[in-house]
């Protein structure tokens, strides 16, 4: 058997290192908008921002888009650059492990329209691979149903923070030659009334979020297609 080979303190070091510089250039980026859009930004505006050279400053962009942490097309002579859903994903993560530290669990408010979703969260909850987690890791039997919500644009990109939230997970498992996929539970209030965000690990929806509660949410909040809501989301 061929020895393992294994990478030596100052090579982790150096890894560690570059990924750190690069977030930094991801946040210099998202300073000058490339959060929300393309925005035109060479290689030495880059490293003047930050203090590095071009050419180390060129170096992490390359990194970052072979990552796929950011898109670079040209515009004219003048590169165009855009950080990417991975690449915010990695800003929300450092921003949530320093806001952890400094602030406790994150806590956050969204606002959305109640919507009608096509059933299939009353088939999920009712598979007993689900269903007979909830009332150890949730601490009730959920209501055979989800509320769907639908949030708005800024909601949407709100609401993306959750991702980088600690839970309560619920394991996927197999069952009849079907595979059913995990996922991560987040204490709410839904409208006042306790329950929580179920955040599935594969999900079609980007504007739509569901809940579940020990009882019919739309039935105790009387709530209607439509009607607005409010949600208290708090990290466990």
């Amino acid at each position: 058997m061929s020895p393992v080979a294994r990478s030596s303190p100052a090579s982790r070091s150096g890894t560690t290192r570059s990924r750190s510089e690069q977030l930094r250039v991801l946040r210099v980026l998202a300073s000058a908008g490339a959060d929300r859009g393309s925005i035109e930004l060479t290689s030495r505006e880059v490293g003047q921002r930050i203090g590095l050279s071009q050419q180390a400053a060129d170096r992490h962009l390359v990194a970052l888009e072979r990552g796929g942490d950011i898109s670079r097309t040209l515009h004219g002579r003048r590169p165009s650059l855009s950080i990417t859903p991975r690449g915010l994903d990695a800003l929300r993560a450092e921003y949530q492990a320093l806001r952890r530290i400094f602030e406790g669990p994150n806590r956050l408010q969204l606002h959305g329209i109640v919507v009608s979703g096509l059933g299939e969260g009353r088939y999920y909850l009712s598979q007993p691979g689900y269903a007979d987690q909830f009332p150890a890791r949730l601490g009730y039997a959920p209501f055979p149903g989800t509320l769907n919500v639908r949030l708005d644009r800024e909601m949407i990109r709100r609401a993306a923070m959750v991702k980088q939230w600690t839970g309560v997970r619920i394991d996927g498992f197999q069952t009849s030659g079907r595979t059913f996929g995990g996922a991560t539970c987040i204490p709410a209030k839904i409208g006042g009334s306790p329950g929580h965000l179920i955040r599935p690990d594969r999900t079609h929806y980007e504007d739509v979020v569901e809940f579940v509660a020990p009882v019919s949410l739309r039935e105790t909040l009387k709530l209607a297609d439509s009607d607005p809501l409010d949600i208290e989301l708090e990290e466990s």
